[in-house]
């Protein structure tokens, strides 16, 4: 019998992109996220299922083998810290980068800056790098609210487009991550099912190469 691969993927953006991408390697799911209450998915093979869990969750499923591989954004990887994980592959889809903004004509306060961001490993490291000491203030949405109600000075998030920041008068101000979504392996799957791993990994970068390339 052959070994069952899971494959942790998340809805919306990373799993519209990520479904060529399993085409390629022969993976067709049989049950559509958006309409299925199934957290399980199956697909046209036996051998592999889907795994439907929150972004921010997929790291820990592969980390803790509960899933052989997934698909996770940069932002979530670099939050997590991506012990336990192999990342071979960055499947350049669901681009964005990890910004500071924040309003450029709005005068300092004096003393540390406030920093508003669920990102807050990332944004911690990244201005311990540059000997910055800053107050965190954590959010789960609407960070550009933020700056406009005096919460905090600046704001550490996604950007995309930037269209959301400067319709609240927002710039971004500093680039610290360009971002898009990996492959990311669990290490004994790795070890324990060799082949059937290199097989899908080299199936997806071939699916990879092949979409850049159009």
């Amino acid at each position: 019998m052959s070994e069952t691969l899971t494959i942790a993927l998340s809805k919306g953006r990373i799993f519209k992109d990520t479904l060529p991408l399993l085409a390629h390697a022969g993976i067709v799911p049989v049950d559509d996220p958006e309409t299925s209450r199934k957290l399980i998915l199956d697909t046209n093979q036996d051998d592999v299922k889907l795994v439907i869990i929150r972004a921010t969750d997929v790291p820990t499923y592969v980390e803790y083998g509960a899933a052989d591989l997934g698909v996770a954004g940069k932002d979530v990887l670099m939050e997590h810290g991506g012990e336990g994980l192999y990342e071979p592959l960055d499947l350049k889809i669901a681009r964005c980068k990890l910004m500071v903004a924040g309003d450029p004509n709005q005068p300092q306060r004096g003393g540390r800056l406030r920093i508003a961001t669920k990102f807050v490993n990332s944004t911690r490291r990244y201005y311990a790098a540059q000997g910055q000491q800053v107050e965190i203030i954590k959010l789960y949405g609407s960070m550009e609210l933020a700056p406009l109600v005096g919460l905090a000075d600046r704001i550490v998030d996604l950007v995309d487009t930037g269209n959301t920041l400067r319709a609240n008068g927002l710039e971004p101000l500093e680039h610290i991550a360009d971002i898009s979504s990996r492959l990311v392996v669990n290490k004994a799957s790795m070890k324990m099912k060799h082949q059937r791993m290199k097989r899908f990994i080299a199936q997806i970068a071939e699916a990879v190469a092949a979409r850049n390339a159009a």
